[in-house]
């Protein structure tokens, strides 16, 4: 805070200077220098992307006050872009950024938006901006040059007609209280405020009564999972490998929760080697096997399926829930038990 305060004031002062020459004179342009990399960084080959696109928000700036610089990138669609955040920035001052993507059908557009801070009067360039770029042939680089913009003082037109003047930043001096019953209150009302704060904290916080229904059986729930992703479509809409994802997620939890094992957590392998210990009955293994290898296919090795196979996959998730699900037994009592006497 201390920086920008200095650094405020001498833009300040140097608005006051640029009132004060004669009429018609203008203020020297300034360039900022272009972001370098540090000395022994690694240097990587320069790249180029399909398009670039360039703004600044406001085109004209007041010292001192933010602008947005907007950056454009439009690239291929395996190429990454990232903002190298510049360590010298010269007359300006770097406060943040965001980065939003976007994929197209051969491209992706990659939008910045830098948020800086400009204390040099006149006509200034930005800094320019340096990006690494990761691409399916390693790392490269892209530099950006900085385009200009417009710093105006932070006095109005006619100060220096009306004889205004800058006076520089005065030191803390000290107050004298004549009585301590002002401080005396304030902390009374700081303390009722945070009893009551505690007191409204804790009503909301307070344990409520909340009647949690009984968990749906598990063939129930995952019928109705496998429902709703046959209804979604995937295939259809071209996520065959979300379809994949997803419903090897409800096969695994299903097998899982149904004979006690993280299946989850289990490699497909692992997998296997679980069920074949368990032993469980009715299972259809040679099915399943396929269905984990054709899914390990799509999902990792990029292969494609048909909708024929998709279809096959999903019918597979029922078909596996109708052999191997078996509902709890209700609890009998003995034969021999007392019946409830009767007063």
């Amino acid at each position: 805070m201390s920086r920008w305060m200095a650094r405020f004031a001498m833009g300040l002062c140097v608005g006051a200077l640029t009132l004060a020459s004669p009429a018609g004179a203008q203020a020297p342009q300034g360039t900022a220098p272009a972001a370098a990399s540090p000395p022994g960084a690694p240097t990587h080959e320069q790249t180029q992307p399909l398009d670039v696109s360039v703004r600044v928000d406001p085109q004209q700036v007041r010292i001192g006050d933010p602008f947005t610089y907007h950056v454009v990138l439009t690239h291929p669609k395996d190429h990454r872009y990232e903002l190298a955040v510049p360590k010298e920035t010269g007359d300006f001052e770097f406060l943040d950024q965001t980065r939003q993507r976007q994929d197209g059908a051969e491209s992706a557009t990659t939008t910045f938006a830098v948020r800086m801070s400009a204390f040099a009067l006149g006509t200034v360039q930005v800094p320019a901006l340096a990006f690494d770029v990761a691409t399916p042939e390693g790392p490269r680089q892209y530099s950006l040059p900085g385009r200009q913009i417009e710093v105006t003082s932070t006095l109005p037109p006619e100060a220096e007609g009306q004889g205004a003047d800058l006076f520089d930043i005065q030191p803390p001096q000290e107050v004298p209280i004549r009585s301590w019953r002002l401080v005396l209150a304030l902390l009374g009302a700081l303390a009722a405020g945070l009893l009551a704060w505690a007191l409204l904290r804790w009503w909301k916080n307070r344990p409520k009564h909340v009647y949690v229904p009984p968990p749906q059986p598990l063939d129930v729930r995952t019928r109705k999972a496998l429902d709703t992703l046959k209804a979604e479509n995937l295939p259809a809409r071209g996520r065959v490998k979300d379809h994949y994802f997803r419903l090897s997620e409800i096969v695994r939890g299903y097998l899982g929760e149904r004979y006690g094992f993280e299946a989850l957590e289990c490699t497909s392998s692992e997998l296997m080697s679980s069920l074949r210990r368990l032993a469980p009955p009715n299972l259809p293994e040679d099915k399943l096997m396929r269905f984990v290898s054709e899914s390990d296919m799509v999902k990792y090795a990029r292969a494609d399926a048909s909708p024929e196979s998709c279809r096959d996959a999903l019918l597979f998730g029922y078909e596996l829930v109708d052999k191997t699900y078996v509902p709890p037994q209700p609890i009998q009592a003995p034969d021999n038990a007392a019946a409830p006497r009767v007063q």
